[in-house]
């Protein structure tokens, strides 16, 4: 990795970021071709969602610390540690996804009972969570090699594969949801059956791939004796940063729960914001992605001096990009949203929620950017205490205040959101620039 430019960084961060938007695509794809068949099942979908969301950010954070560590040993050119690396990394995904399957499977009910789902969509989202949830080791092995290629410069390849996973997963659900070609009309699970059809064909794309073109052994071999030290070292990066990112998903079910209380039409307004929201920061993510790459080879090969510029000018790119593209979408909002739904409801209260999104992408681009930087150079815990008080205190408890206590609604628990972003953004800044 020659080139340490920012044209580097675009160019690395260009593939990620169309595989993250068509991974994007395969996680929304559901809700937005369901709309059409029903606004319940939209809420049902995403609350069974919310909860994958947390089980999904398990997985990203391992594949995260495999990218860091495979990174830094490229840099350094230790293939022992990288093969070390990728086994443990799999290992790690498989044992956790089974026991995710299990949860799920047999505690979905609990959960929902205990957001208060509204009770008319209760068994579609536990039918859509099941069939999804069987898939989990699927997606956990998939997102792991996508890590790994990512790490040696596949990102075009990755990229490639999300492409027909969204194809298969896209024609899937227009047969098996409305019933095309003399198949029975599935709706919502069939949704769910077509998103695990398409998970499945992509991870065995990129097994091929990942044997074809990476010269690293996949082998019970490798883990005797079992590397202990590489299996510390993932954990030291993935448990605190995974902390940070598992206390942001559950604050988000307790959001959720509070948005439960207002009823099916704000939940669905709560969904296709989101699915926009997602639209506008994506981009942010494939920078911060390819600056943390860029960011772990430098430290791997002793350039200290270069990091703090990389992640600066990267930041500044990264905020006019994700604000331009919520801009668009609030100026646009009232076509966007009729793509999605009729009801003037929740084409209303969505272009309001759209205007408060605005100033949340900003805090929302930094912390995306900064909470990876910090975490390639080693500082793991400041992002983890910082995220969970104000997640909790700011936008949970401020959310509950401002929506439910003084009665504004989703508008008010965005509003709480926005201000705990943009303060954790605000700190993750200080922080960087002072150490």
């Amino acid at each position: 990795m020659k080139d340490m430019t920012q044209k580097a960084v675009f160019k690395m961060s260009v593939p990620i970021f169309i595989e993250l938007l068509l991974q994007l695509l395969v996680g929304n794809v559901d809700q937005i071709m369901i709309s059409r068949y029903s606004q319940a099942s939209v809420a049902a979908i995403g609350n069974g969602n919310q909860i994958m969301n947390i089980v999904i950010i398990v997985l990203n954070v391992t594949s995260v610390a495999s990218t860091i560590l495979i990174s830094q040993y490229l840099g350094a050119q230790n293939r022992r540690k990288i093969a070390e690396t990728c086994n443990v990394s799999l290992l790690m995904i498989a044992v956790f996804s089974v026991f995710a399957t299990l949860f799920i499977t047999f505690g979905h009910t609990m959960i929902f009972t205990w957001i208060r789902i509204p009770q008319e969509i209760l068994q579609e989202a536990g039918n859509y969570l099941s069939i999804v949830g069987l898939f989990i080791i699927v997606q956990g092995i998939y997102i792991t090699f996508a890590a790994i290629l990512r790490s040696f410069g596949f990102m075009k390849q990755v990229m490639y594969v999300s492409v027909v996973m969204n194809v298969i997963n896209i024609a899937g659900n227009a047969v098996l949801i409305n019933g095309l070609f003399g198949l029975p009309q599935l709706g919502i699970i069939g949704a769910a059956i077509s998103t695990d059809i398409s998970k499945l064909i992509g991870l065995v794309i990129l097994y091929r791939l990942f044997r074809k073109n990476i010269n690293i052994q996949l082998s019970p071999k490798i883990l005797k004796p079992f590397p202990t030290q590489t299996f510390h070292s993932l954990l030291h990066i993935a448990v605190p940063s995974g902390g940070e990112e598992l206390s942001y998903n559950l604050s988000q079910v307790c959001i959720l729960k509070l948005i439960n209380l207002f009823g099916t039409a704000v939940i669905a307004t709560k969904v296709y914001c989101s699915i926009l929201a997602n639209v506008a920061y994506v981009y942010s993510i494939a920078l911060s992605q390819a600056t943390q790459i860029m960011v772990s080879y430098l430290i791997g090969a002793g350039e200290f001096e270069k990091v703090k510029k990389r992640v600066w000018t990267t930041l500044i790119y990264s905020m006019v990009i994700a604000v331009g593209i919520t801009a668009i979408l609030y100026l646009n909002a009232e076509n966007i949203f009729h793509i999605f739904t009729k009801d003037a409801q929740i084409i209303a209260l969505g272009k309001k929620i759209l205007f408060i999104e605005l100033f949340l992408e900003m805090g929302r681009t930094v912390n995306i950017l900064m909470t990876k930087c910090l975490t390639a150079m080693g500082d793991v815990i400041f992002p983890v205490v910082i995220g969970i008080i104000f997640m909790w205190l700011v936008a949970v408890m401020g959310g509950y205040y401002l929506g439910v206590y003084k009665g504004m609604g989703l508008v008010g628990i965005w509003i709480a959101m926005a201000i705990d972003e943009c303060a954790r953004g605000a700190l993750f800044v200080i922080r960087l620039f002072s150490v």
